[in-house]
């Protein structure tokens, strides 16, 4: 039988249901596990077990009584400290943040406790989670469970490292650059990205604490131990802000297919623009040969109405557009300066970088309906595919690397040493279209390193990513542990 700290979201919300096991009893199984092997690994970072065990408590009270408060009931789990906890010290791993202690939840977490969660700690993320490596000034480095020498990604590293070892039950992360699905590539669990909107942002650092407007691109979801328990969190926390809610309601429709028989799939796999680790692509290749030989109709060679060097453009333009309206304005006025000296034809990672964060609104309109072009592609793309496989990133899990310059960073994939952002190719296609993207582990590579698929879905049709994960993991065994924990 797997181990109680190594099992589903979903099946520990069963057993606490059943009452075979108490909130508390699980919650001191969880920090136990904390206490053992989160000094090695440092992803969880900030914990309250106090207030967690008199919510316990309350839980196994309330069952007692027969009644239960909704579908986390009782489930102990940690949070992103890119999101805030009322009464738990959340910084957003920003040393300007340090002593912050919000008296709000954010949206989602506030909707995580009213459906029974219990909130017991906080796990790493980059500064201002804005790397794919998750290290901070405020709580140091976070290890991957299967290399400690290795990240867990970013910047829901903490989250998927956690997961990983068994600390904890449940994890809310954010994505903008593959924030969810690079760690749970990394670390061998399972990550969803939602659709755009459809998950309330407000809480989440950054933008700073009090900020209320939404960004553009940046969505909160789910990262667990089984595909089932994307579902479970998504449905908690998917829904009209408490203001929107007077006139609207999400309303997702069911998943296109529940069985590989009939999945019409799409394989982006060869891309000139962006190569991959070839182990890793033979990895890949396998889970698409799996559910076609299930029966799935598999299209190695189907791609949308564009290039992948044209949504990566339009992309980081508008990635770094978000990232820096943060900017101090010195630095705004320095990359101002240095956009009226770039060569027009320039799209090196740089130049990208000082367009998105030097234009003018009117030049973010003008990139703005550039994609709605990608995204009406998509739409007609999907009337023929259900979903598409890709990769979620170029390699498996890399060895730290701290250098503050990202331009002068470099990853070796396939024996090349490539630009440091190349790291965000993979998560863009999904990210500046809005569409979810669902990431699910397909194996280990021979020096033991986890590696996971990307599914991209249609627009709003989150289930039908997540159904598919539930049927790779069906097909080659999904989760498994590290060794060691």
């Amino acid at each position: 039988m797997t181990a109680l700290h190594f099992r589903s979201a979903a099946d520990l919300v069963r057993l606490l249901e059943q009452r075979e096991i108490s909130a508390v009893e699980l919650l001191d199984h969880f920090i136990a596990r904390v206490e053992q092997h989160n000094p090695a690994l440092n992803a969880v970072v900030a914990t309250d077990f106090e207030r967690a065990r008199a919510a316990a408590k309350a839980a196994d009270a309330a069952l007692a009584k027969g009644e239960r408060k909704g579908r986390l009931h009782g489930l102990p789990m940690t949070i992103k400290d890119a999101y805030e906890v009322a009464g738990l010290r959340s910084t957003g791993g920003a040393p300007e943040y340090a002593d912050h202690v919000p008296a709000q939840h954010a949206d989602a977490v506030a909707r995580i406790e009213a459906e029974g969660g219990i909130v017991f700690g906080k796990t790493n993320v980059p500064y201002l989670s804005g790397d794919l490596q998750s290290f901070n000034a405020v709580y140091g480095t976070t290890n991957n469970p299967w290399d400690l020498t290795r990240g867990p990604g970013g910047s829901s590293g903490g989250a998927a490292a956690a997961l990983a070892a068994g600390l904890t039950g449940l994890e809310l992360g954010s994505d903008i650059g593959g924030s969810i699905r690079t760690p749970a590539h990394f670390c061998g669990v399972f990550g969803h990205k939602p659709s755009f909107g459809i998950v309330s942002k407000r809480g989440h650092i950054p933008g700073p604490p009090g900020v209320l407007a939404t960004s553009d691109l940046s969505v909160s979801g789910p990262l667990g131990r089984s595909a089932a328990d994307l579902d479970l969190l998504l449905d908690v926390i998917a829904g009209p802000s408490s203001q929107e809610a007077t006139g609207w309601r999400l309303a997702l429709p069911a998943p296109r297919a529940t069985s590989p028989k009939g999945l019409r799939v799409a394989v982006w796999l060869d891309e000139p623009f962006c190569d991959i680790d070839q182990e890793m692509a033979g990895l890949l290749r396998n889970a698409a040969e799996a559910l076609g030989a299930a029966g799935a109709t598999i299209d190695w060679a189907a791609r949308p109405g564009f290039s992948f060097a044209q949504s990566t453009e339009i992309y980081l333009q508008l990635l770094h557009s978000v990232i820096s309206a943060g900017y101090p304005a010195p630095l705004r006025a320095r990359f101002a300066e240095a956009k009226s000296g770039l060569d027009p034809e320039d799209r090196s990672h740089r130049a990208l970088q000082i367009r998105g964060s030097a234009m003018s609104h009117a030049e973010w309109l003008q990139l703005n309906e550039r994609r709605a072009h990608l995204r009406a592609h998509w739409r007609d793309f999907f009337r023929d595919y259900d979903v598409v496989l890709a990769p979620v990133f170029i390699r498996p899990a890399f060895p730290h690397d701290h250098q503050p310059d990202f331009h002068k960073r470099r990853l070796e994939v396939n024996g090349v040493q490539r630009d440091y952002l190349d790291a965000l190719l993979w998560a863009g296609p999904a990210v500046v279209s809005y569409l979810p993207a669902s990431a699910a582990p397909v194996g280990l590579t021979k020096a033991g390193l986890p590696v996971g698929i990307q599914i991209i879905g249609p627009y709003l049709e989150d289930r039908t990513t997540i159904a598919v994960a539930g049927m790779i993991e069906s097909l080659l065994g999904g989760f498994r542990a590290p060794p060691g924990y």
